[in-house]
């Protein structure tokens, strides 16, 4: 096709039915240089186009026209254009050419990150996932965009929303990585540490053939985000991380190991030593604010083990056992962990004394019922998912060809399948 009038011709006339989108999509493939080429020109051409009818065509000319470098003067029409774009189009149109609609978000994450207004950009993004997605099973490369964005505007609970989603597909290790990475420091920007934990847990033990940097600055996060939640961190990696990240992740984290090794003996003196020593590495990591949670917590852990010895305390005493600087900062903390609900007590503010008390919840309640209720269907249905992908595996070519190089290095024949000493 020689001139972008004729394109334009084409997607109007073939934007109806799935079997004429199919014939314009093979038909856009080959005028994408034609359009790139043409770049400068296509704006008015997208006044003659509706992006809700004629989707697949918009976004091979939108994505051509914003192909040239933008201006800062620029970028916010751009962003209109764009935004507007991804909340009319057709999913099923859009879904045919995925790449070139991953290109214009990640265009549009560029330009309100460069405006210093990511706000924009977390509606039209979320929106742009939902589009790109079959499944919610499917993590799509607009996932980990959308909770960068969520990250800079300080989103965290709109970030959480797909982080609820249960990920059973991966198309790129990178997505993944990023994703579980972003999604853990959505959840400790929210003190949702426990699911922070998991996410970072995913990063760390995912298969990898090189170290990489999101492996890296998970693990330190790992570290802090362990220390905070269980009180203790264990330096032995689970069998099936992988051999690269057991050689190397610790090599790049020493500093975070050695605040664990002084977390482990109790002692504020000793954190905080090993916190000063290296501030500088925390600081060049943007991880000290976690850091000073760690500290926090640390004081809360002794406060919880001064409840498993004692029914009543004075703050007086609670501060000179904790090392807190006096009763009102031991009447700070105790009022937040009960506010936590990480310890039941009651203060009296006439003698300033603690009484520690027993767990209220007798899981009875018609909350709890339906609370235990439907974590059991979810995991039932994670073992019905995972039954399938195993029989799935177990038929895959590509996993009985290696399976069956493997089992040649032994032949089974050889050997007697009943001990000789128990032969008749």
């Amino acid at each position: 096709m020689d001139n972008v009038e004729a394109v334009v011709t084409q997607i109007q006339g073939l934007s109806g039915g799935s079997s004429d989108v199919s014939v314009l999509h093979s038909f856009l493939k080959q005028a994408d240089d034609l359009l790139h080429t043409e770049s400068t020109r296509l704006a008015p051409f997208l006044d003659q186009l509706d992006p809700s009818i004629h989707s697949l065509g918009y976004l091979y000319l939108l994505e051509a026209c914003t192909s040239t470098p933008i201006l800062k003067e620029q970028a916010n029409q751009l962003v209109v254009s764009i935004a507007s774009f991804i909340n009319n189009c057709a999913a099923e149109q859009i879904r045919l050419a995925p790449d070139k609609f991953v290109i214009l978000c990640k265009r549009l994450r560029d330009q309100v990150i460069l405006l210093e207004a990511p706000m924009r950009g977390v509606a039209p993004m979320l929106t742009a996932v939902h589009k790109l997605q079959s499944s919610s099973e499917l993590l799509t490369a607009l996932h980990p965009e959308f909770l960068l964005l969520c990250l800079l505007a300080k989103c965290y609970k709109t970030g959480l929303r797909i982080l609820e989603d249960d990920i059973f597909e991966v198309d790129l290790p990178r997505d993944f990585f990023l994703y579980c990475y972003y999604g853990g420091m959505i959840c400790i920007g929210q003190k949702r540490f426990c699911k922070a934990l998991e996410l970072l847990h995913n990063v760390v033990t995912a298969p990898m053939s090189t170290v990489n940097a999101i492996a890296v600055e998970a693990y330190k996060k790992y570290v802090l985000v362990s220390l905070i939640h269980n009180g203790q961190f264990s330096a032995t990696f689970p069998k099936y991380t992988s051999s690269v990240a057991q050689r190397n992740l610790k090599n790049f984290s020493q500093p975070y190991l050695d605040l664990a090794n002084s977390y482990s003996s109790g002692k504020i003196s000793e954190v905080e030593k090993s916190i000063q020593t290296n501030r500088e590495k925390f600081e060049a990591d943007k991880n000290l604010g976690l850091v000073k949670q760690v500290v926090s917590s640390m004081y809360k852990r002794n406060i919880q083990r001064l409840t498993q010895t004692y029914l009543t305390l004075s703050l007086q005493d609670i501060a000179s056992t904790v090392q807190l600087n006096g009763p009102k900062e031991a009447e700070m903390h105790v009022l937040q962990m009960i506010q936590d609900g990480e310890i039941f007590a009651t203060i009296n503010q006439k003698d300033g004394m603690v009484s520690f008390q027993e767990d209220p919840e007798q899981y009875k309640t018609c909350e709890m019922i339906e609370h235990v209720d439907s974590s059991i269907q979810r995991i039932m249905a994670l073992s019905k998912k995972v039954t399938a992908m195993d029989e799935l595996l177990s038929c895959d070519p590509l996993y009985l060809a290696k399976a069956g190089r493997e089992r040649q290095r032994f032949d089974f024949d050889d050997y007697d399948t009943v001990p000789q000493k128990f032969n008749i």
